[in-house]
């Protein structure tokens, strides 16, 4: 037996054990419903990109109800920047007028769903795209900061316009294809009681839909490999108690702090568990839902 024929057989022995190694875990979370938020450099990088759909495909097959929401900050960043209009942000959200409402709708709605949705579907899925408008299942409440003013020693309403947060969520329509042969993939735009359109934070968006599906797990795909403690080492298992603690001791910081409160509300709201892992590595949602290894943070 030739060199070729023995690399052969020892990949097709590895992939076999991998397999088998996975069986457990496909056994366990069959009819289960995952969440799974989709954003950062996964969304931009073509590899990942495929990767991640290929994923999504997979655990539907395997009898796994997944449900991605995803998010699209740079690309309504970029599409603003092309029609000279400039982006500003108040504590991390960006402030959303009639006018950049229309791209965000525009973006989020229909250039990053479709793709993702054409991605889905062209590795072998049957995705099908959502906004919080359809059926109107994402009912969202304007977003109202108050900032202290030093000088008048008084609150100071501002006005961020189209930013909301999830009032409600009417889960029938996601239910309804979640357990049926197609995949839901959602964006994060809801719709007032006042008929307008409000953008939310996709985090939120897809911790509170895995909070009223009661989801199995929710999965927050990042740009960084998880939570790190102080001197960088990666925090792999963490309960709600460790989380508020990691935030008053300052561990957890900045863009972190919404992003693990979301996580922990979603377990206080009855999903089993939270993983915050790194969407930068390839096939990261199978690792995570499949293997001992992981790629990032449980939240248990």
């Amino acid at each position: 037996m030739n060199n070729s024929r023995i690399l052969e057989k020892q990949n097709a022995q590895q992939i076999a054990q991998v397999l088998s190694e996975a069986l457990p875990y496909i056994r366990r979370f069959q009819g289960k419903t995952v969440v799974i938020k989709f954003g950062g450099n996964a969304m931009i990088n073509e590899e990942l990109k495929h990767s991640f759909a290929r994923n999504i495909v997979l655990m539907k097959l395997v009898g796994i109800n997944p449900i991605v929401v995803h998010g699209g900050g740079p690309q309504i960043g970029n599409l603003l920047k092309k029609l000279g209009k400039v982006s500003e942000f108040i504590d991390g959200m960006r402030v959303t007028d009639s006018e950049t409402m229309d791209v965000v709708e525009m973006v989020l709605g229909g250039l990053v769903n479709k793709d993702i949705v054409n991605l889905i579907n062209r590795s072998g899925g049957k995705a099908v795209g959502l906004t919080g408008k359809d059926g109107d299942f994402i009912r969202a409440r304007k977003i109202v900061m108050q900032q202290v003013d030093s000088h008048k020693l008084a609150h100071e309403i501002i006005d961020l316009g189209h930013v909301g947060e999830v009032e409600s969520i009417d889960p029938a329509v996601v239910e309804m294809l979640g357990h049926s042969d197609f995949i839901p993939v959602i964006a994060p735009i809801g719709v007032g009681k006042d008929g307008y359109s409000y953008n939310i934070n996709a985090d939120l968006v897809a911790g509170k839909i895995a909070e009223v599906l009661k989801a199995e797990k929710l999965l927050l795909l990042t740009d960084i490999t998880g939570i790190l403690d102080k001197t960088g080492n990666l925090l792999t298992g963490l309960s709600i108690k460790d989380v508020d603690a990691l935030i008053a001791d300052g561990t957890i910081t900045g863009g972190m702090i919404p992003k693990t409160r979301c996580a922990t509300d979603a377990l206080k709201g009855g999903v089993s568990a939270v993983h915050i892992i790194d969407g930068r590595v390839e096939n990261a949602v199978l690792l995570e839902l499949f293997t001992d290894q992981g790629v990032g943070t449980l939240l248990h």
